[in-house]
């Protein structure tokens, strides 16, 4: 009987603090690296726990907008924003350094990760600053976004990536925010959106079609209210439909 694998991943380090409850569920971690949340304490502190826990760790840099949690695009200069991006990863690469750990991966934040999903320019200031990075850290992005496809083409290994409590729209970006429809809360509901991306590479939108994805790892967002009750959820739920977590 075939099996699968996935990479479940969470945003974390952005002042929730619930890191402990979660980590024993999940294989991944995007650590706020001060743009959008996030201090040295707070990166030590979850650096640790992903440590202690098996967790790969991850940069989770975003526009430098703590007012609005990287959630609204900024328009900076790109030359503003490529320092930003690379003094946040410098920062948190210090403390990976001191803590002896890896850097596995870096994933963009909230309206950083949307914007290089779908606009060249803004793709192109990220990679530019994150480049450095290329030999040793993967690239979580989007399947057939612009960041993925510019990645791949300068080097970078791109692991795709695609959302368990977010609902998706036609041309396969998220659904906003400021949507009833954009979270999917249930445990139940995470399940049957996620068992069709990893088995069959297709996902339901919110207009009752299905379109063709990849993704190599899944994320729920930390702060989605039942973010632990849905991971212990699927920690329960996928190896019946033969699925593994991938550690």
């Amino acid at each position: 009987m075939k099996t699968w694998q996935v990479d479940i991943n969470c945003d974390v380090g952005e002042g929730i603090g619930n890191e402990g409850d979660i980590f024993p569920y999940i294989s991944s971690c995007n650590i706020a690296c001060g743009g959008h949340a996030g201090d040295v304490q707070s990166m030590q502190r979850v650096i640790l726990l992903a440590k202690e826990c098996n967790v790969k760790i991850g940069a989770h840099p975003s526009y430098p907008d703590k007012d609005n949690f990287g959630r609204e695009v900024m328009d900076i200069p790109a030359d503003v924003l490529i320092q930003s991006i690379k003094n946040q990863l410098g920062t948190f690469y210090g403390v990976l350094k001191k803590e002896n750990a890896q850097l596995h991966h870096i994933k963009a934040h909230g309206a950083l990760y949307n914007q290089t999903a779908k606009d060249a320019e803004a793709a192109d200031v990220y990679l530019e600053a994150i480049k450095e990075y290329r030999d040793t850290a993967i690239v979580y992005a989007p399947f057939g976004s612009v960041a993925a496809n510019r990645a791949e083409s300068m080097g970078f290994e791109v692991w795709h990536e695609a959302f368990a409590d977010r609902n998706y729209n036609p041309d396969l970006s998220l659904v906003s925010r400021k949507s009833d429809k954009a979270l999917i809360e249930d445990p139940k509901k995470v399940l049957d959106h996620i068992l069709p991306i990893i088995k069959k590479g297709t996902v339901a939108t919110v207009d009752g079609k299905t379109r063709k994805i990849e993704a190599k790892t899944l994320c729920v967002h930390g702060d989605t209210p039942s973010a632990l009750e849905i991971l212990m959820y699927l920690s329960r739920e996928l190896p019946k439909h033969q699925v593994n977590l991938e550690k």
